[in-house]
C-alpha cells in the first residue's frame, strides 16, 4: 500500500469512528428523551379529632386509563374500614407515574350520640402536601384525574 493509500485509510477510519460516536450520541439523546418519567411517591394520610372508624376508598396502583379503571376499579383501588385516633393517623404510601391519579375518599361511621370526628385527609407527592380537606364527617382528597 502506498503512503497515500495508508493516509486515506487512516482518515476514512477516523471519519467512520467519528460518525459512529455521533450516531450513538444522537441515539442516546433520543432514548433519554423517550424514557418514561420516574414514578413519584404518593402518601395518603387521614387524621381524626377522636377515635373513630372510617370507610376508606383509595387508589393503590395507577390504571393505564380511566376505561381500565371503570372496567375493574378494584384492580387499582382498595376499599376498607380503619380505626383512627388522635395521634395515630392512618397512612398509606404507593408510587404512581402520574400522581394526578391519586384519590382518597373517607366516610365516618359515627353513630348517634357521638361527636363529629372532624376528619382531615391529605395527599403528599414526594413529601410535599398537594391537597388537603377537612370536614366534620366525610372528607375527599383527590387530584386532577378525577
Amino acid at each position: 500500500m502506498t503512503d497515500m493509500g495508508k493516509a486515506t485509510a487512516k482518515i476514512g477510519g477516523a471519519v467512520g469512528v467519528s460518525l459512529m460516536v455521533a450516531a450513538a450520541s444522537v441515539a442516546g439523546g433520543q432514548a433519554t428523551a423517550n424514557a418514561q418519567p420516574a414514578s413519584q411517591q404518593v402518601r395518603y394520610t387521614l387524621t381524626s379529632a377522636g377515635a373513630y372508624e372510617f370507610d376508606l376508598f383509595y387508589l393503590t396502583a395507577q390504571p393505564p386509563s380511566m376505561e381500565a379503571f371503570n372496567a375493574d376499579a378494584y384492580a387499582f383501588a382498595k376499599r376498607e374500614k380503619v380505626n383512627v385516633a388522635p395521634g395515630a393517623p392512618w397512612v398509606f404510601e404507593t408510587t404512581l407515574e402520574d400522581p394526578q391519579w391519586a384519590i382518597l375518599t373517607v366516610s365516618s361511621t359515627t353513630r348517634g350520640g357521638q361527636a363529629a370526628p372532624n376528619a382531615r385527609c391529605d395527599i403528599a407527592v414526594d413529601g410535599e402536601v398537594v391537597v388537603q380537606h377537612e370536614d366534620p364527617y366525610n372528607v375527599r382528597c383527590q387530584l386532577s384525574r378525577w
